[in-house]
């Protein structure tokens, strides 16, 4: 149960869904966690369960779609525990699906900043910390939607296969300091996916009919497992890799075709 012990990860979003489910896991492995996010009432929940873990927390408010707040989380971490180990970029700036000519600039804008801009930023920040380390794991969240290039959901999907790209980058650049890093695409029962299945029902139930594990994974146990994985020393020569924790969904792809009008409201 030790094999994170006394490292510290910086998790983003981690105020809820797959971003709880990673701290949480990280914490049981004795992982000391910032935990990033935008909403102070889920941040500082998740903290008191971190430490309720028997681990040590520190809550940092943070839009990462700001870069000022990028800059201050990392700072912060620093500054109370000495190093950074683990940069896990998951946050999101969510937005309605939509076709792609109804797409706002403003929309738009802010999934760049927050699906790319943000993750560039702090991995930059976190690496002179990794160097002195020794090394470091980076984990970035994308998306199935991107690799499938599922319809209405363009401003995530470009967002995290830039993303995707950058992380393959940067295990090219960064490889010869020991900085690791990995996509993990998820598929998980979180927040986001109960409102994406109780407003498309029957696109719900055939994703979960072409899964071949049959269900939506656990955020904790199944997506924190695979995080948990690349995180420690058994993916030590683990880089540059899309880790797909989909039950096996992309195998054959799963039904996406959410209901929208043809002419724009």
């Amino acid at each position: 149960m030790d094999r994170l012990k006394d490292r510290v990860a910086i998790v983003t979003g981690a105020g809820q869904g797959i971003g709880r489910g990673i701290a949480r896991r990280f914490a049981r492995e004795g992982a000391r966690i910032v935990v990033a996010e935008l909403h102070p009432e889920t941040g500082e929940r998740v903290a008191k369960e971190v430490e309720s873990l028997g681990s040590e927390a520190l809550f940092v408010r943070t839009d990462v779609g700001e870069m000022a707040d990028v800059d201050a989380m990392v700072d912060a971490t620093v500054e109370r525990f000495g190093r950074v180990d683990v940069l896990v970029n998951n946050a999101w700036a969510g937005g309605a699906i939509s076709r792609i000519e109804w797409f706002d600039e403003a929309t738009l804008d802010r999934a760049w900043r927050v699906g790319f801009l943000s993750s560039q930023r702090s991995m930059s920040r976190c690496l002179p910390h990794m160097k002195a380390a020794g090394g470091g794991s980076i984990i970035n969240l994308c998306s199935l939607n991107g690799v499938n290039a599922h319809m209405f959901t363009m401003h995530y999907n470009t967002a995290k296969e830039a993303l995707r790209a950058l992380t393959r980058t940067a295990a090219v650049e960064w490889g010869r300091w020991n900085v690791r890093c990995n996509v993990i695409c998820p598929a998980a029962a979180t927040e986001s996916y109960v409102a994406f299945r109780d407003a498309n029902p029957e696109t719900a139930a055939e994703m979960l009919l072409e899964n071949p594990l049959g269900r939506m994974g656990d955020p904790e146990e199944d997506i924190g497992g695979a995080a948990l994985f690349l995180a420690s020393d058994d993916a030590i020569y683990v880089t540059g890799n899309t880790i797909h924790v989909d039950g096996g969904g992309h195998v054959n792809g799963v039904s996406w075709r959410p209901e929208l009008p043809v002419e724009k409201p």
